[in-house]
């Protein structure tokens, strides 16, 4: 008997995050993903991200299951048995049997036949220990260490260690309870009729959390429109629509690092008249970068911004730096699993790298805007301090007097601005905030 279309892809794709460092959300828009019926592609989607969510407490459950130590594990026997522990663990619309029966196929899928009664044995255990709907998250609430909250969430110890000093016990749990769920999917309108578009097409929206311009999808596939397919609105969660609009107004804007284009795409549209550069360092992705932003107004450049080939000055430089990303888990959540503490140091010197040569390419009076997807001091405060002191032509602004210029516009409608600053910082934090978890600086240049 044939495996399933859907177990079928999310067992390679998870084969694929696992060895060759590919992220999931792209693998499942993939064009193969593409060939899958609607409620394939949502089982696949559940199982990829399931899987990756809670794969420490799998193999935990593994583990005690297991007759051989799960390193010595063949990665497609170990894959098909975190797919079978989700499937009976996680979810409580699939029968045992059936997650039993799909996840050996697998196996043999795979050429691993002499592995096939090991993982059944092992499966049929599990399937004995693991009682799908456990209540997790109340766990995750009532865990009163870091240790305990960094297993009742499947977060690796050392980054939830991290966080509770800096953000406190509460709020750490807000973020890990975050992680492990299925975040919204967020829409920037860039047509006016855009919303009765989608409303027509079955999609039921409701208004963004943040900004007037967002909305939020409560059912219905937005990748199956036309509003969607045609470019008249964009998936971009809340809090990166956000760093775009900080950006504000200009007649030359340099974006660095500006694949995959959501907030290229962004600045463009508030600045239909500038003049817009658009810097990225990796050919492929900045071929993507010009087939999805048609502005005429953009010009891609194919560069490494430490060593930028431009002799013009701006007025407004957006630099969203390569970072940690572990302020989007819920939606990327094979980074916990791949990121390591000495990486912090790595990519904070490349951000610096990366922002002292920008700030060379900002005119006198011009503005600045720093932003990572990160929680981690090293990537936020530590790099524009050190920037800052090297550079003394700059000063910071105080993010609170943009977020009020942005609510005068009517282009905020989020409530309580003291929650998104720390200090003269924007900062977004997941689940006490509801959107991934950025962090802003904006220089200013003297004149």
């Amino acid at each position: 008997m044939s495996v399933s279309p859907a177990r079928a892809a999310a067992f390679d794709i998870l084969l694929r995050v696992g060895g060759e460092d590919s992220y999931a959300s792209e693998l499942l828009h993939s064009a193969r993903c593409a060939k899958l019926i609607t409620a394939d592609h949502g089982l696949a989607t559940e199982l990829v991200m399931g899987v990756l969510r809670w794969r420490s407490s799998m193999d935990a459950a593994i583990g005690k299951a297991s007759s051989q130590p799960l390193e010595k594990l063949d990665p497609e026997v170990l894959t098909a048995l975190r797919l079978g522990a989700y499937q009976m663990g996680w979810l409580d619309r699939i029968p045992a049997r059936a997650a039993i029966h799909e996840s050996v196929e697998l196996v043999k899928r795979a050429r691993k036949r002499s592995a096939v009664p090991f993982a059944n044995a092992v499966l049929r255990r599990l399937a004995q220990s693991l009682a799908a709907g456990e209540a997790r998250t109340d766990l995750i609430h009532s865990a009163s260490a870091p240790e305990a909250l960094a297993t009742a969430s499947a977060h690796p110890g050392w980054l939830v260690e991290r966080w509770v000093p800096q953000f406190g016990l509460d709020v750490a749990r807000q973020v890990c309870s975050y992680d492990q769920s299925i975040p919204v999917t967020a829409l920037r309108l860039r047509a006016p009729s855009a919303e009765e578009e989608l409303r027509r097409a079955g999609i039921e929206l409701v208004a963004g959390a943040l900004l007037a311009g967002a909305r939020r999808v409560c059912s219905g596939d937005i990748t199956k429109t036309k509003a969607f397919n045609e470019g008249r609105v964009a998936i971009q969660d809340e809090a990166s629509q956000l760093v775009a609009a900080l950006v504000g107004k200009g007649t030359r804007i340099l974006d660095c690092c500006a694949a995959p284009g959501g907030k290229t795409w962004g600045i463009a549209d508030r600045n239909p008249e500038a003049t817009i550069v658009a810097v990225e360092l990796h050919p492929h992705r900045a071929e993507g970068l010009r087939k999805r932003i048609a502005a005429k107004n953009v010009q891609v450049v194919t560069a490494d911004v430490r060593e930028l080939p431009l002799r013009e000055r701006f007025d407004r430089v957006l630099v969203d730096v390569p970072c940690s990303g572990t302020g989007t888990l819920a939606r990327n959540p094979e980074i916990k699993w791949r990121l390591k503490p000495a990486d912090l140091t790595d990519l904070r010197a490349r951000q610096l790298a990366i922002l002292q040569s920008a700030m060379k390419q900002v005119a006198p009076g011009g503005k600045l805007v720093y932003s990572t997807c990160s929680l981690e001091k090293e990537e936020n405060e530590a790099v524009v301090d050190q920037a800052l002191g090297t550079h003394e032509s700059f000063r910071l602004r105080d993010n609170r007097v943009e977020l009020e210029r942005l609510r005068a516009d009517g282009q905020l409608v989020a409530k309580h601005l003291d929650s998104f600053l720390h200090g003269p910082y924007l900062r977004t934090i997941p689940g006490l905030h509801p959107c991934d978890g950025f962090f802003v600086a904006i220089f200013e240049k003297r004149n």
